[in-house]
């Protein structure tokens, strides 16, 4: 940052070198901030507070706290760009032949178009920091807006999928969720897994089963398989998807299985199937002792249960229901 001639001008006003970019029509100015200046200079407005012309959403303190903690945490960085809109306030001038940007430090200088977050978050963050910073000047309310709009959407976020894979790469998983991703792998390259083909590891699917909805439907059964290997959970879950399929087709609706809904569903009622498998077999998890003991469940079952949206919402019920009444 340039030196200010005086104390008394160093308090209001702040000179830093940027760089000068043109995209269509619109001017934008590139340059690196304090964190906690940004902090004092920035503001945001919300609908609540202006009806008529707020437009930005309102602040979750609990994302801005995290976003604190991870800066403090020493373990990253959040290089992306704030986006700011110079106000009247901010008095924005180029001075010293177009290589110095300065502008009058006060509350409402510059509107945040994006990066209402992490602004607050590096606030409340104990580390200080350089923060890159686009800052776009001389924009109408009107443009203000649209600007807003295109940055909210015409950038698409990753899908979860996708952030399911890299998170491993990255190591972020939880215990549960790097034991989950590996029987996932597993069923989607031995050739014994009866879901091979079925599934998709990097993006969504209408037609497969993926990282995100196989996660949710095996998180509720982490604990039964906390004391086993990641071999042992896969043959078990293996067989018995395998006697699940095997039931489907007797209605010819064995494509269904990679219906969120309906594997979901299956898997809710795995946990009373290996019970019963348990207890008559003696833990013997194989495609035939889990078929004996989830047939009852179809007997009165109908392929409309597995593809009409009102009926799969209540699957699981109605299968465990069927299964209650056989061992009644």
């Amino acid at each position: 940052m340039v030196k200010e001639q005086s104390k008394a001008e160093e308090l209001q006003k702040h000179r830093f070198t940027f760089n000068l970019i043109t995209q269509g029509r619109y001017r934008f100015y590139s340059l690196t901030l304090d964190s906690d200046l940004l902090a004092k200079i920035c503001f945001v407005t919300t609908r609540e507070e202006d009806p008529q012309a707020g437009f930005q959403r309102v602040l979750d303190t609990k994302r801005a706290k995290e976003i604190a903690d991870y800066i403090d945490s020493g373990l990253g960085t959040i290089p992306n760009s704030i986006i700011l809109s110079a106000q009247p306030e901010a008095n924005l001038q180029i001075i010293k032949n177009g290589k110095i940007i300065e502008f009058t430090e006060k509350p409402n200088s510059f509107l945040v178009l994006d990066g209402q977050h992490r602004i607050y978050g590096f606030s409340l963050a104990k580390s200080r920091l350089r923060v890159p910073v686009v800052i776009c000047n001389n924009l109408s309310r009107q443009e203000e807006s649209r600007l807003f709009i295109d940055i909210n959407t015409k950038q698409r976020p990753v899908s979860n999928e996708l952030l399911l894979d890299i998170k491993r790469i990255a190591e972020y998983e939880t215990d549960s969720e790097h034991l989950i991703m590996e029987i996932f792998d597993l069923f989607n390259e031995r050739t014994d897994s009866p879901l091979l083909g079925l599934m998709s590891p990097a993006k969504k699917s209408s037609t497969k089963l993926t990282r995100v909805t196989f996660k949710a439907a095996l998180v509720p059964l982490f604990s039964i398989f906390q004391e086993k290997e990641t071999e042992e959970i896969y043959k078990i879950i293996r067989d018995y998807i395998h006697a699940f399929i095997a039931c489907l087709n007797q209605m010819s609706v064995e494509k269904t299985i990679t219906k969120p809904t309906v594997f979901r569903a299956a898997m809710q009622l795995f946990k009373s199937v290996v019970k019963r498998v348990k207890d008559k077999y003696n833990s013997d998890y194989t495609v035939d002792n889990f078929l004996d003991v989830l047939s009852p469940a179809f007997i009165r079952a109908k392929p409309s249960w597995f593809t009409h949206a009102r009926i799969i919402s209540n699957l699981h019920e109605k299968l465990e229901e069927e299964l209650n009444d056989f061992t009644l």
